[in-house]
This record gives C-alpha cells, structure tokens and sequence, in this order.
C-alpha cells in the first residue's frame, strides 16, 4: 500500500442559503454559478425544512439522489408505489433511471419541550453513466443501524455509509455510480486520514465546527474541493477548538460524459433534454404513470396554504 499523501485543494466554496421546494431552506455548494458540477456530482444541498414546508410532487430523470437525515423525519412517495418514513441517520438511496415522480415532506413532530422540530438533512445529486440513464427506477433505504462506525481513536468517529474508512466496510450495492460518503465527528485535538480510489473526485462538507485542511482553516457551511494529486484526504480538528467538528467526505467516480442538466432532468444533450421534457408532458417513455398520478402526502401543501 502506497504511503498516504493528502490530496491538495482544488478551491472551497460557502454554503450560501436559498429557497427550494415550497417554502423549504437549503444551503447548496454544488449547483451553483461558483461550482456548477463536479463530476459526478449535480448538486449538494443543505436542507431544513418546517412542517407548513416541502418538496411536493416533482419529476426526475438521468440521475440518483441520496438524501441523508440529520434531524427530524420525512416521507417519500412515487408514482410506482413506493411509499415510507426516513428517520435520523437514515439514507435514501434513489435512482431516477428513465423517470420517475415523486414527493418528500416533513413529518410534524415535537421535542420534549413541545416545540415543532425542524427536519434537517442533505440531499446529494449524482449523475447516471450514459449507458444507465435510461434503466428503471428503484430505491435503496439504508437505516441508521445498518451503518457500521469506524472508531480509529478516542476522538474520532466515522459512519461509514458507503465506501470503506478505517478497515470498516460499508453496505455494498447501494447506488449504480460509485460514490464514498463517509459521517466524521471528530474531537479537538483528533485527525482523519482517509484514504480514497484513484479516479474519484472528491470534496469535504462542514456541517458543524471548523477544521484544518493543509494548514488551512474552514468554517461551518464550507464545501472544499480537493485535487486528485494524492491517495486521500487528511482533516484536523485544532486542540484549542471550542468543540468537534461534523464533516462529510464524499468521493465518487468521475464521469466521462456531457453533463446537459435543467431542472429536474439530467441528460448528455440538449436534445434529449428536450425529449425528457416532452416525455413528461405527454406521459410516455418512462413517465406513463405520471399522467393523473398525485401523491397524498403531497396533499399536505393544499392543507397548509
């Protein structure tokens, strides 16, 4: 095994927070005018939704989504009759294929205290091989017990959701693209040095803390991009830290392909973007099943308004 060399930055980018959905947060630092794509990644976003919130009835085609939870619950539903509950340390993995329509809202629920809770999460976009766009839709649900924790020292935890982090193997066969997503915690004083696969881009997201990267500081709600020049990704946390850090680092594949994405629909052309749009318009190749469908937790949005 080659001797770890930690990979350089590429450039960091802020979180910065926006509308989405219908009357939901999010802080998105892939997808934007600063970092459009970073293949294969579309878009990573930093959601927080109130229960009056949401994210309604909505297509999609040509990529996956993951959707990691934080706090709180949501529900999901489609039109092939997937319906279900993801609850704190709970991922969804979904692939969109050929199309599918589908819903997400926030459960209502209270805290000890009585107060309507926020649900929290992260929902990261991945790009479909060409030679995949077009495969049927499926879900893959990974509950927050079935990830195995890597604990290298006192100060360090890692959820290791999907790769491997420590000699700690992930779940396999959760997504067709390859994609590592590994959950740190780590204390004042700690470090992670995490190797990753050769071809593989990768970036490190900030959900709690500061942390050291190559001498350089980073702050909550910062994505940093990282070069593909070594064999992993080191990542401290200050002795003098008021407190851990909470980061994500996620690595995946790099695709070599046209990314031609608008809205909702990722394709290799603006020519089969525009076939997407008519598909859906007119219920066919792939979105039969849209036409008169309508979600019921869906329905919450007309209660609420």
């Amino acid at each position: 095994m080659p001797a770890f060399t930690p990979r350089s930055i590429l450039r960091s980018s802020p979180a910065l927070e926006q509308s989405e959905g219908v009357g939901a947060r999010v802080r998105r630092s892939i997808g934007t005018s600063a970092v459009r794509n970073y293949t294969p990644f579309l878009m990573l976003d930093h959601f927080k939704v109130s229960p009056e919130a949401g994210f309604p009835d909505h297509p999609h085609r040509g990529q996956e989504t993951i959707t990691y939870m934080i706090k709180g619950r949501i529900d999901h539903e489609d039109f092939t009759g997937s319906a279900g509950t993801l609850g704190p340390g709970d991922l969804q993995f979904m692939t969109a294929g050929r199309g599918i329509v589908h819903a997400e809202m926030p459960r209502i629920d209270k805290d000890e205290d009585g107060n309507i809770e926020v649900v929290e999460g992260l929902q990261l976009w991945v790009d479909l091989p060409k030679e995949l766009k077009n495969c049927e839709p499926r879900y893959r649900d990974l509950r927050a017990k079935e990830i195995p924790i890597a604990k290298p020292s006192d100060k360090v935890e890692i959820k290791v959701i999907s790769g491997e982090s420590y000699g700690v193997d992930s779940v396999k066969d959760l997504a067709y693209t390859p994609v590592w997503f590994l959950d740190n915690k780590v204390h004042p004083g700690g470090k992670v040095e995490q190797p990753l696969p050769i071809g593989f881009n990768a970036f490190l997201y900030i959900l709690e803390g500061e942390v050291m990267v190559n001498g350089q500081r980073f702050k909550q709600f910062t994505n940093v991009f990282f070069n593909d020049d070594g064999t992993g990704v080191e990542v401290r946390v200050s002795d003098t830290a008021s407190g851990p850090a909470r980061f994500a680092i996620i690595a995946g594949a790099k695709l070599d392909q046209p990314i031609v994405q608008h809205g909702p629909f990722v394709e290799t052309s603006r020519e089969k973007i525009m076939h997407a749009f008519f598909d859906y318009q007119t219920g066919s190749n792939g979105f039969e099943r849209a036409v008169g469908w309508e979600s019921e937790i869906g329905k919450r949005m007309l209660r609420n308004f």
